[in-house]
């Protein structure tokens, strides 16, 4: 499965594609998780450590970008997260997102799935859907042609083309955000970038919208330390109120994800208590949520590593007990 730091599902998938490997392992399947040379590797171990802390899976990291070249590129695809899988005889059989692979796997491994209808009509919509989007994706193929050889500016050049062209994206902005401040280290024009993300999300008020511009804002995937404090809070005020305004009509899972999202922004601004509660209730919800229970218990560790860090001091929840990551 293709993943990315930046991509608000990509974590969720993860802790997903780790229950699969469990479910599956007695009978020799092998999941694996593959991020693009764009992050840095740094950034990539601790994104996987805080969603996967005890990881059963492995992850590449494809410092050369040909693995995106020959799987992603030469599948007319570009989004992610995004699921191949490979049967016995090597051949790839399915493409798509990785929430279907519950109910593809079990036929490929019965050996159902390769000569079904079903199989062909999939691959059938997915190609007609790439055929649509092929204006777009052949603006994506010369974004990756760019960063593959670090020629930033006329990366950005087609991101800015493409944030014009195709305003329904989400990931050009991201796209944009990460190569100013995660790659190029341009705070003054990265953090011009990131206002006109947080703005768009609000003018759009879609959750989506909302929880990946805060998430750029605050999250823990770059480092905000040239970029305003003062003028980001007031961003991360408005975002934030209005996730919480949309929150009611999430199902739990989607609600614990905003609530851990917004609760980066009240922990920067010093509002620790209320960082905590959002954990809190985040915790509530994973565990009442009706998740198989691998996926489950990643998710509890996951929100009760946050948890620590916010207390500075061992926390417990369910049996389930973590620590701040400077405390043995």
């Amino acid at each position: 499965m293709f993943i990315s730091t930046t991509c608000s599902g990509c974590g969720p998938a993860l802790v997903r594609l780790a229950q699969l490997q469990e479910q599956y392992r007695d009978i020799g399947i092998e999941v694996i998780g593959i991020v693009t040379a764009d992050e840095a590797l740094a950034q990539v171990d601790a994104w996987v450590t805080k969603w996967l802390p005890n990881a059963n899976i492995r992850i590449g990291f494809d410092y050369s970008g040909e693995m995106d070249k020959h799987w992603m590129d030469a599948s007319l695809t570009f989004h992610v997260p995004q699921a191949f899988v490979v049967d016995r005889d090597g051949s790839i059989v399915f493409i798509g997102p990785p929430h279907l692979l519950d109910e593809v796997l079990p036929k490929v491994i019965d050996g159902s799935w390769r000569a079904s209808a079903e199989a062909k009509n999939a691959e059938k919509e997915r190609v007609a859907e790439a055929e649509i989007d092929a204006p777009e994706n052949a603006l994506r193929r010369r974004i990756r042609a760019a960063t593959d050889i670090e020629d930033w500016e006329t990366a950005l050049s087609a991101i800015e083309e493409g944030i014009i062209l195709f305003p329904d994206n989400i990931r050009f902005h991201q796209k944009h955000v990460e190569i100013l401040i995660g790659v190029m280290r341009d705070m003054e024009a990265g953090w011009i970038a990131l206002v006109q993300f947080a703005r768009t999300a609000i003018e759009r008020n879609s959750d989506d919208w909302l929880l990946a511009a805060m998430q750029d804002l605050f999250g823990p995937i770059y480092d905000y330390s040239g970029l305003p404090l003062a003028e980001r809070l007031p961003l991360g005020k408005d975002l934030s109120e209005r996730i919480q305004i949309l929150c009611p009509q999430l199902d739990a899972l989607s609600r614990a994800e905003s609530y851990e999202t917004i609760a980066f922004y009240y922990h920067e601004s010093g509002d620790k208590d209320r960082a905590v509660d959002l954990i809190e209730q985040a915790l509530n919800l994973v565990d009442g949520a009706s998740l198989p229970d691998v996926e489950k218990h990643e998710w509890m560790v996951h929100l009760l590593h946050t948890l620590a860090e916010y207390k500075g001091e061992q926390v417990c929840y369910g049996g389930i007990c973590a620590a701040p990551q400077n405390q043995c």
